[in-house]
């Protein structure tokens, strides 16, 4: 939805009618994750993708046919030997995409309340149903506990209820998935199945050393969605101008702005100080965080002293054993530029579960069964 939120907040603003297909399920390999979302307006114009242009022809089609009025449809498409050059995924797996229209003002107005809520980076779910016992397309809006109530049904109070809890727990999570319930909200039922999207804000990506690889790192981290902040002491080197790129620029010692800033199961740390006076304080502080990722600069022999110094500073082995140092993945980087992809590679590693091996030398699935290591 990011990726095309300007496209949609400006056809909602102009009042030109669209269809949204919206990919809801996913099994076996597949291009896109559910959540990823293709509009096509009145006028024939196409923004987004939910298949990498597998399939795109077909829902194309199928959205024509839903703005013209032939209501809210759940389409699948797979493959099999004997199909892979008609409609389908040549990746082997199969997805399900619900596709629904914004006919009319009052459809884009709701639309258009949590297109805002995403793009000022505040927490909302969207729940739709998809098929059973409830009205296909239904819809309800779920902000977090005291950012206030539910808006639009599913159609009944206990299942409106129900969706609501569940919700803001998988907003919390930043899980996204089909959740299936009874018609009036009960549990371990299979009577409605409900499409829960959630939009967190960016996970946070703290740079810490003003240095080029840090510029780099910076880079590659806005690049794949983190909300990235670059802090270092000196204000020489802390500045807008040499880390444009950076949400924020910090010019603070690194643990004083670390313990002060909110960190969660989201956030990713790289260190790339190289010195014990910065390091060591730092990586104290950042190993008592909840932190999915902490990556660490230096040559093997800059890390044994580094550990050894955290072990006098009272760091025992559980937490010592977090750091991802020396940082990235073995590709034999040489550039700043290049040391930043190796950082970015063990970080996606490391959330999807990977090898780190080519994928040549592999059998079986390319994509990964399940959701990230840590929490999105």
């Amino acid at each position: 939805m990011r990726d095309i939120l300007p496209d949609l907040r400006a056809r909602c603003s102009d009042g030109v009618p669209f269809a949204l297909a919206t990919v809801v399920a996913v099994h076996g390999s597949a291009p896109r994750d559910p959540g990823a979302v293709l509009a096509v307006d009145a006028a024939g114009t196409v923004v987004g993708s939910v298949s990498g242009g597998c399939v795109e022809g077909d829902v194309y089609e199928v959205a024509r046919e839903v703005l013209a009025g032939a209501g809210p449809r759940v389409v699948a498409y797979g493959i099999s030997d004997d199909e892979a050059f008609g409609v389908g995924l040549t990746c082997g797996g199969t997805i399900e995409i619900l596709v629904r229209a914004y006919a009319t003002a009052a459809e884009r107005e709701d639309l258009a309340a949590v297109l805002d809520l995403i793009a000022a980076d505040l927490p909302v779910a969207e729940a739709t149903v998809l098929s059973g016992a409830a009205e296909t397309g239904a819809r309800l809006v779920v902000r977090p506990s005291g950012a206030g109530p539910a808006t639009g049904t599913l159609g009944s109070e206990g299942l409106d209820a129900a969706v609501t809890d569940d919700a803001r727990g998988l907003l919390a999570q930043g899980h996204t998935g089909i959740q299936w319930y009874g018609a009036h909200g009960q549990r371990r039922m299979q009577e409605v199945a409900v499409f829960v999207r959630t939009y967190a804000p960016p996970p946070r990506m703290l740079v810490f050393g003003a240095i080029d690889h840090a510029a780099a790192t910076a880079r590659i981290g806005s690049f794949l969605g983190y909300r990235v902040t670059v802090c270092d002491a000196r204000p020489a080197f802390a500045t807008r101008e040499r880390f444009p790129v950076a949400d924020e620029v910090v010019c603070a010692w690194p643990h004083d702005y670390l313990e002060a800033t909110e960190v969660d199961a989201r956030t990713v740390i790289c260190v790339l100080t190289h010195d014990p006076k910065f390091d060591v304080p730092l990586l104290a502080a950042a190993l008592r965080t909840p932190a999915v990722y902490i990556g660490v600069m230096g040559s093997r022999r800059t890390h044994r002293d580094r550990l050894a110094r955290l072990r006098a500073a009272g760091v025992d082995e559980a937490h010592l054993a977090r750091l991802a140092s020396p940082v990235g993945l073995d590709l034999g980087a040489r550039t700043p530029e290049e040391t930043a992809v190796s950082i970015a590679a063990e970080i996606i590693q490391h959330r999807w579960g990977g090898t780190g091996r080519p994928l040549g030398e592999l059998s079986g699935a390319i994509h990964h069964p399940g959701g990230p290591t840590g929490t999105r």
